[in-house]
């Protein structure tokens, strides 16, 4: 065999080598990662979050929690229809930790309301496009203290708002009653090319003690909203399972408007 036509068969081998033993295991990575996100029972509640992008609201339809849903003597009514996949604490990606709830009702944007979970002083600024925060001067868990809930994602992928009419930005201190209706879920995520999966994210806010809200970003500067709905909303304590009701429900007398409720 000619010498070079034998270096060239060698270099042949080598690179179709050094192919395989990346391509193997990026093949193996990939079929878990199928596996966990598809199969039922082998997802923990992380990948149940981003499972839930690819189920439809029948598939979703056992995990539903409604407006006005008050679960046992929970001070929070349930602010919109969804599954809450999301948790607080949850871990989407490396050095993240989820500031709050993520509710996903499975249907498009504009579609979905979402309502006041309880009464209090609603602010959106000037440049909020899918967002409010409402001011909680007491407390319903720790009297004394003041809280913040704070909504988003109620706006297109482009930044077009789903947030109701009467409260345009730049509203500052504007009463609401809890069942009040707020806006719609959205997809928007201040990039219109990479925009969120449609749902609504909730959070608890701390004070700043100062009568402001400290930076909603950061889990330290948040609360675990789990007693606020008794339910099972931090994910280091409820890993696997998606949040259900396990306790006596009934509904706020609210007299719900827009959307499909």
């Amino acid at each position: 065999m000619n010498r070079f036509k034998a270096i060239s068969l060698g270099n042949n081998d080598a690179k179709w080598r050094r192919w395989l033993l990346v391509a193997v295991p990026l093949l193996v990575l990939l079929l878990y990662f199928a596996y966990r996100l598809l199969v039922p029972g082998a997802s923990s509640g992380r990948w149940a979050y981003y499972r839930a992008l690819l189920l439809d609201r029948e598939s979703l339809s056992q995990y539903l929690l409604l407006p006005g849903m008050l679960c046992g003597d929970a001070p929070f009514a349930f602010p919109t229809t969804g599954a809450a996949i999301g948790l607080w604490d949850q871990s989407y990606r490396l050095g993240h930790r989820h500031q709050g709830i993520d509710i996903f009702a499975a249907t498009e944007p504009g579609v979905t309301p979402v309502y006041a979970a309880y009464p209090g002083y609603l602010t959106r600024l000037p440049d909020w496009k899918a967002s409010v925060i409402i001011r909680i001067p007491e407390d319903p868990l720790q009297p004394g203290r003041q809280i913040w809930n704070y909504y988003t994602h109620m706006a297109t992928q482009e930044g077009e708002s789903f947030i109701s009419d009467q409260f345009p930005p730049g509203t500052s201190e504007v009463f609401v009653e809890a069942g009040t209706f707020l806006g719609y879920q959205g997809n928007y995520s201040g990039d219109p090319v990479n925009p969120t999966g449609l749902h609504l994210h909730f959070s608890v806010v701390r004070d700043d003690g100062e009568d402001g809200f400290l930076n909603e970003l950061d889990i330290k500067n948040t609360l675990d909203p789990s007693p606020y709905f008794n339910l099972a909303l931090n994910h280091d304590e409820n890993p696997d399972e998606i949040p259900t009701c396990q306790l006596d429900i009934t509904y706020a007398n609210w007299d719900l408007v827009g959307g499909d409720g």
